[in-house]
């Protein structure tokens, strides 16, 4: 597969930590969207969206996403609101295969519970304010995917080998 691969997803859902272990065992590159945009802002998540604001950001992810259309064999962990303007999904689909990871608001609560790095969620900590902000983002998480994996109670490796059987299983019947 030499097209970029995106894993979409709620925060917490597993994007970073299964990307990462995707990448190292099938040797193909790895960025994390998040990474990126902070390193080219010189300021964290958190930073941007209390001094530019979320827009500006949201910004930030569309122009990493365009220039991600000119790469191939990478392993992406997008951010979880980049697959929520439809022309990121748009540079997403144009050289890429999108991975849905979903978790339930528990397992995503006890996730990111601990990290004040998470501005959208700041003040609302809490299983119902997750709740309610994955039904917001479904439609749109849903029709970007080309494949859903749920990650709820499973290992990272159990995740990794349902992604690739999966990728496998959706190349055969595109054939």
């Amino acid at each position: 597969m030499e097209k970029n691969l995106f894993f979409i997803g709620f925060m917490g859902s597993g994007k970073t930590t299964v990307s990462a272990a995707f990448s190292k065992r099938f040797g193909r590159n790895l960025i994390e969207a998040d990474d990126i945009i902070v390193e080219r802002a010189g300021m964290s998540v958190k930073e941007i969206f209390a001094t530019q604001g979320e827009a500006a950001f949201r910004d930030m992810e569309t122009q990493l996403c365009r220039e991600l259309v000119d790469l191939n064999d990478y392993v992406v962990s997008c951010g979880g609101g980049m697959p929520v303007r439809s022309q990121n999904v748009e540079y997403m689909k144009k050289n890429g295969f999108v991975v849905l990871l979903e978790a339930r608001p528990e397992t995503i609560l006890d996730r990111v519970k601990g990290s004040d790095e998470r501005p959208i969620l700041n003040g609302h900590m809490n299983v119902e304010y997750i709740a309610g902000l994955q039904q917001k983002r479904a439609n749109a998480y849903r029709s970007a995917a080309d494949i859903v994996v749920q990650t709820d109670g499973k290992s990272v490796d159990e995740i990794v080998e349902e992604v690739y059987e999966s990728i496998c299983r959706a190349r055969q019947s595109s054939i």
